[in-house]
């Protein structure tokens, strides 16, 4: 690192998507404002993921991108126009490029001179490395939560611990308080999930809620979702349709819970965020993607998963047995 430490005074942030990435990287936050609390710090985000952002704490600013925009458009006018708003904006002392792909190194670079991300070894799309000007080294099949922490704390010399991880404080505030049941633990259900085949089926989250009888409430996001919300609903007497939730509502939603149990998807990981208890199912994937601790636990499908070649028609998750899920969630409770 050429700069000293006291000359890092703007700090900016790439990882434009998606929303369990930016969650599980927000944690970095609270550690960079302790070893440079005067430095501005700027997160580069796809406009879609920017609401989660809002709350974090510790975070300066927020800068927007649509690429996903002209992605779908492929109007090269508006891709000018991103690169024209980031030219304006390119007043960092460093960049660090916490998603490690091309698009996202090419981000980084246009914002200063001075990035940081993966090296080539260190991530899928091993050309990002060529935009960087100094890079880290930690395997790509390694925790996301460790590749998060390592690849900011070389970039800015500091240390971030396994113990500082496990200690860390709420990601993101409260900013808004739930009136929940006070005779009853209270349980999240996520039910969704950006592939079916990471959908854990909704009979048998019905048959937890009965068995575990406390208070049960089913988030859901699209309509298809809420259907299947309505379905357990109307088949467990201690299951509650949550009520509609923006990203910002759904994180102080979450943190009123004494545990949360779902699928491989950003809202779960919110709850690893905000230190509430957790159990995320796994199918076609693995707990690389999952922050763990005591109280965070993962319970996977009997599949072999390769994570350089997810196979997205790996339907295991339906084998996880309802009985590990509530024994887990009664130890979690207690």
């Amino acid at each position: 690192m050429s700069l000293m430490n006291q000359d890092i005074k703007k700090i900016a942030i790439v990882r434009l998507s998606a929303l369990g990435d930016i969650v599980n990287s927000a944690v970095v936050l609270q550690f960079i404002k302790q070893n440079y609390p005067h430095a501005t710090v700027t997160w580069i985000v796809e406009e879609a993921f920017s609401p989660i952002l809002k709350s974090a704490k510790y975070l300066d600013k927020i800068h927007t991108l649509n690429l996903k925009k002209f992605k779908k458009e492929k109007d090269f006018s508006l891709l000018l126009q991103e690169y024209k708003t980031l030219k304006s904006i390119a007043d960092f002392d460093i960049v660090i490029d916490m998603q490690g792909l091309i698009k996202s190194a090419i981000v980084s670079k246009i914002l200063g001179k001075n990035t940081h991300g993966f090296d080539k070894n260190s991530t899928r799309e091993s050309l990002a490395s060529l935009f960087y000007k100094t890079s880290s080294a930690i395997a790509y099949e390694a925790n996301v939560i460790s590749r998060n922490t390592k690849v900011v704390a070389d970039a800015l010399e500091i240390s971030i611990t396994e113990e500082m991880i496990q200690n860390k404080e709420a990601v993101f505030k409260i900013t808004q308080e739930f009136a929940l049941q006070k005779e009853k633990k209270n349980i999240a259900f996520v039910i969704g999930a950006s592939w079916p085949s990471k959908i854990y089926p909704k009979e048998k989250i019905a048959n937890i809620c009965n068995s575990l009888k406390e208070q049960a409430y089913i988030i859901w996001g699209s309509e298809s979702e809420k259907a299947d919300a309505q379905w357990i609903c109307e088949h467990s007497k201690y299951a509650e349709l949550a009520p509609k939730l923006t990203l910002d509502q759904l994180v102080s939603f979450i943190s009123h819970m004494d545990l949360l149990i779902g699928n491989d998807t950003g809202p779960t990981h919110m709850a690893w965020a905000q230190n509430i208890a957790s159990i995320t199912l796994l199918g076609p994937t693995t707990e690389r993607m999952i922050g763990k601790t005591p109280k965070n636990i993962a319970i996977k499908s009997p599949s072999q998963v390769n994570i350089l070649k997810i196979d997205k028609q790996d339907f295991s998750i339906k084998q996880i047995e309802e009985s590990i899920i509530i024994e887990k969630a009664k130890e979690l409770l207690t």
